[in-house]
């Protein structure tokens, strides 16, 4: 048995034995719907962090109305691009 077909079985191994636990698969789906939603949210995130950089250098005027229209905006589109995926505050 060369080392191609040995690494396939054991791939094989693992996968079987993750299928069978259901307790491993859903920690597996979990992780996998966690980094999704922090990948997907990574633009919002910038978008918030740019706001604050032009508000600390002078571009837009330091006003909590206006950072409290901007949050409330975003988290707005936030939540109609992602869907289940948006963050929940």
């Amino acid at each position: 048995m060369g080392p191609r077909v040995w690494a396939y079985q054991l791939e094989g191994t693992v996968m079987a034995q993750t299928f069978q636990c259901p307790q491993g698969l859903a920690k597996a789906a979990a992780a996998v719907g966690q980094t999704s939603q922090l990948a997907l949210s990574l633009p919002f995130d910038v978008a918030r962090e740019t706001y604050a950089k032009a508000v600390r250098i002078g571009f837009i005027e330091d006003s909590m109305l206006a950072e409290a229209k901007f949050a409330r905006d975003l988290g707005k589109l936030e939540k109609l691009s992602l869907g289940p995926w948006a963050r929940r505050i």
